[in-house]
């Protein structure tokens, strides 16, 4: 008997990369911007509810396309490979170039991988464990080799400038990895989950129909339903995903959430008895970039010596639909 053919098969993250557009508003930018809309808010009142200081945004016209062309060379250089080596794409984005083609096939025209199969993915700011999560699968069943996985958003052009609890979130970006098969486990265990039941309580309820939008194409929050369920939910899907891998909390170097509110990174963490320095925080300076903002706190983490090849870290996500999930992995 041939032992290749036998032997285990696994995926691991070998590169990452990330992008931020340009243009920075600070907290007092957002102040000043609100202001001239006869809208009163505060700094302090904006760091002391999320902790966010502030956040990027794509100018008019820039797609998450091309936020993710970026990020996806950073990966690719990262791992030492080339688009000609990638034979999957899946971008987990919620604001995508077009109704379709999706954006994985734009990028990967813009990329020049032209060939290999690229799909989206659309789970909010869960989507990039979602697509983690099916890439890991798609990797362990021979079906993809080099897989590249993008978590790309301009939610700034989904914003009501007139709503100071949502426009202040929310942030413009791309974070990549790529995920390749290997002999030796990399992504250890995943955890996904929704429940339609809230999909009010966070969305964008517009669409289009005739050339017209129907419905309300801004987005829509109930800031503290998103909080109460965000914080149970997170804590179940990283006791799931250790119990999955036969890890406990003891085994966890870092700490890798959505980045969307400071509050519900801290509670998680401390629920599952880590350190605060274990908790990686990029939120005070990306805001929410919902699919992007794991990526880009991962590739940040990285890119400053934080983690480590060898690193036990745990992803989480949530978002809506209401999606939420957790990836386990030894870096």
């Amino acid at each position: 008997m041939n032992p290749q053919a036998t032997a285990p098969r696994y995926a691991r993250i070998t590169g990452t990369g990330g992008y931020l557009p340009p243009q920075r508003l600070s907290n007092d930018d957002m102040v000043a911007m609100l202001a001239a809309r006869g809208i009163e808010t505060s700094d302090a009142w904006i760091v002391e509810r999320t902790g966010i200081r502030a956040r990027h945004f794509a100018d008019a016209g820039v797609t998450s396309s091309e936020l993710a062309l970026h990020a996806a060379r950073q990966a690719l250089a990262a791992a030492g490979r080339s688009a000609e080596d990638v034979d999957l794409i899946i971008v987990a984005t919620s604001t995508p170039d077009m109704v379709f083609p999706s954006t994985a096939c734009i990028l990967q025209h813009k990329l020049g991988a032209n060939g290999c199969a690229a799909f989206d993915l659309q789970a909010v700011c869960a989507g990039f464990v979602y697509a983690l999560t099916v890439a890991d699968s798609m990797v362990r069943a021979g079906t993809a080799q080099c897989a590249l996985i993008v978590g790309a958003e301009v939610f700034s052009h989904l914003l009501d400038f007139n709503d100071r609890s949502t426009c202040v979130l929310f942030g413009d970006g791309a974070g990549a990895v790529v995920v390749e098969a290997s002999g030796e486990p990399g992504i250890l265990a995943a955890d996904l989950h929704a429940d339609g039941r809230h999909a009010g309580i966070l969305c964008t309820p517009g669409t289009v129909c005739g050339g017209q939008v129907l419905g309300d194409p801004l987005l829509r929050m109930d800031g503290q339903a998103v909080f109460k369920l965000a914080v149970g939910v997170l804590d179940s899907a990283a006791r799931a995903v250790l119990d999955k891998a036969g890890r406990s909390e003891a085994d966890l170097d870092w700490l890798i959430p959505h980045q969307a509110n400071i509050r519900i990174m801290a509670s998680t963490a401390r629920k599952l008895k880590l350190a605060p320095e274990k908790l990686v925080v990029t939120v005070d300076e990306h805001g929410n970039t919902s699919a992007a903002s794991v990526p880009l706190a991962l590739d940040a983490a990285v890119r400053s010596g934080r983690v480590q090849r060898g690193d036990t870290v745990l992803l989480e996500g949530v978002g809506g639909g209401f999606t939420w999930g957790a990836v386990l992995l030894d870096f």
